[in-house]
């Protein structure tokens, strides 16, 4: 495997976002950034090099300070063991960095691992994003907004090169909707007091369209974190607009079960590790052999 860092370059002036990338995540000195997770070649096969998917893994944290670790590097080891993917985990700005910019940054990381397709054996046709809570609403925001033109036009991405194939929602918060949102996010994501117009943009359940690409959810009936109400209200929109979409309810697990297995659980256990719901990983990694699937 060979382990390398890339720098997510934006134009953030382009997109009318006054905030320096510098000053999110609580440091200084912060610049986005793509670690790639890349297997090698295997010999033994027919052909030498195979062709893999692509998992971009984007960790939650509320758009707030610091990404959860727990939900990264450990995503991304276990989608390479488990599905041969050549993985990366995006560092994205937060606040006081505020919408598009790290929507911008994921479109950008998209675009830079299709780009290298050919180098890192990976399937052009199988890019993959991931993202746990809050991320879980920057990879749908993706979904959803990849082909407006204020996510093209500032990163001059004109041909679907930024597109995911997959979209892989993870406990995720989507909705603007107060009875049902994380109020959290969309304070750190908007600022205080966003207007209807702001809240309707965001809400992936209200931005679905034909250009949408299919979607695997996975949640948990018991989150008390990010309500249940997430995940269902966009299988509903994409089920009325006809997206391909995998949906999983686990009827037990708190908020933030990442692998729900030893090695994302808490130290101190304030996380309990639910183990049924760790076959969100292996159901994932069938799915992206066919997204497009109707079962």
């Amino acid at each position: 495997m060979r382990y390398q860092k890339f720098p997510i370059t934006v134009d953030y002036q382009k997109a009318g976002l006054s905030a320096a990338p510098e000053q999110s995540n609580g440091r200084t000195d912060f610049a986005p950034s793509l670690t790639a997770y890349l297997l090698d070649d295997i010999p033994e096969t027919a052909s030498g090099a195979q062709l893999r998917p692509a998992v971009i893994v984007c960790p939650g944290g509320g758009y707030f300070n610091v990404c959860a670790d727990r939900e990264g590097e450990p995503i991304a080891l276990a989608f390479s063991a488990i599905g041969g993917c050549q993985t990366f985990v995006l560092d994205y700005s937060v606040a006081p960095m505020k919408f598009p910019g790290a929507l911008l940054e994921i479109a950008t990381a998209v675009a830079l691992v299709r780009s290298h397709a050919k180098e890192w054996n990976i399937d052009p046709q199988k890019i993959f994003v991931c993202g746990f809570s809050a991320a879980g609403h920057l990879v749908s925001s993706l979904g959803v907004h990849w082909n407006r033109d204020f996510v093209k036009q500032p990163l001059d991405l004109h041909n679907g090169e930024h597109r995911p194939n997959g979209v892989i929602a993870c406990y995720p918060v989507i909705s603007g909707d107060p009875s049902i949102s994380h109020e959290g996010s969309f304070v750190n994501l908007l600022g205080e007091n966003p207007s209807a117009e702001q809240l309707e943009l965001v809400s992936c359940e209200k931005q679905v369209s034909e250009d949408t690409p299919p979607f695997f959810i996975w949640h948990t009936r018991e989150d008390q974190v990010v309500p249940v109400q997430n995940s269902l209200c966009l299988a509903q929109a994409l089920a009325q607009q006809g997206t391909p979409f995998e949906l999983h309810i686990y009827p037990h697990g708190r908020h933030g079960q990442a692998l729900a297995t030893n090695v994302t659980g808490s130290i101190n256990g304030t996380v309990p590790i639910y183990p049924e719901c760790a076959q969100w990983l292996p159901n994932a990694v069938r799915w992206m052999a066919d997204p497009h699937q109707k079962n």
